[in-house]
């Protein structure tokens, strides 16, 4: 059994945003509070971390998660990687580095601005401690194996910055893109579930819209398609009601399980 947790669906803001008095940043609706987008690939033996923003603790507390074997980032956008401390306690507590999966951009980015982390001649002094990180390189459309996971990285247009979106089995997991190539959707055909990221309904220079990820989706064909990387433009239940058949909003701490 393959199960997917999305652990966070918001943008870089998050919602509610700081000051903000609209009705979806005051909503009732735990599905309206999103923090910044991350989420969990699990089976029975391999649990795999994609992207580190920063609310990662809370949101690892949320889903009860004590044990992290990988990490994969997607891109190197603050948003994205600003929570990478959080991963100290795993490779503390597990005794051993912990491997993270890169492509070569946004490595270089994580070894220049956590040089505390990646610089092996910086020493934690007795009593203290950093991160056991080993950083891996991935390129796109060459598959690897994490654990009992076969993951194929797929490369998307996310402005001047690529960003790596995987395939595992019948799941894809794709954040942050602005547009998905021909041959790119062609990689993701016959899913059982897609995640796709889906801003807002007007256009975006560096995000698919809600109207282009809807084309996008129906499209590819998967099954069901969950957005993600949402705003405070639409609100949980007022977006579910305007998406065609098969095409839905994620939501913190939403759970979806197929056969692997």
């Amino acid at each position: 059994m393959l199960r997917l947790r999305l652990l966070g669906t918001g943008t870089s803001f998050g919602v509610p945003q700081l000051g903000c008095d609209c009705a979806v940043c005051h909503s009732p609706d735990p599905r309206d509070r999103r923090s910044r987008s991350a989420a969990l690939i699990q089976t029975a033996s391999t649990t795999l971390l994609i992207d580190t923003p920063p609310e990662l603790r809370t949101s690892l507390l949320a889903a009860r998660v004590d044990r992290v074997d990988a990490v994969w980032f997607t891109h190197e956008h603050a948003d994205h990687v600003a929570g990478i401390d959080d991963l100290r306690i795993f490779s503390l507590r597990q005794r051993r580095d912990l491997p993270i999966y890169a492509g070569g951009r946004t490595r270089a980015f994580l070894e220049a601005s956590y040089r505390y982390i990646f610089d092996p001649a910086v020493i934690p002094l007795p009593g203290t401690s950093k991160p056991r990180l080993e950083l891996r390189l991935i390129e796109p459309d060459r598959a690897i194996s994490i654990g009992d996971l076969t993951c194929t990285p797929l490369e998307f247009e996310h402005g001047t910055t690529p960003v790596l979106g995987l395939r595992v089995g019948k799941l894809a997991y794709v954040t942050d893109a602005k547009a998905i190539a021909a041959t790119q959707r062609d990689q993701l055909r016959g899913l059982e579930i897609l995640v796709l990221n889906a801003l807002w309904w007007r256009h975006h220079p560096t995000h698919l819209s809600i109207p282009e990820a809807i084309e996008t989706a129906r499209d590819i064909g998967a099954k069901r398609t969950i957005l993600t990387h949402l705003t405070h433009e639409t609100g949980h239940e007022e977006l579910a009601g305007k998406l065609p058949d098969g095409i839905e909003p994620g939501y913190d701490g939403m759970t979806l399980e197929i056969e692997a």
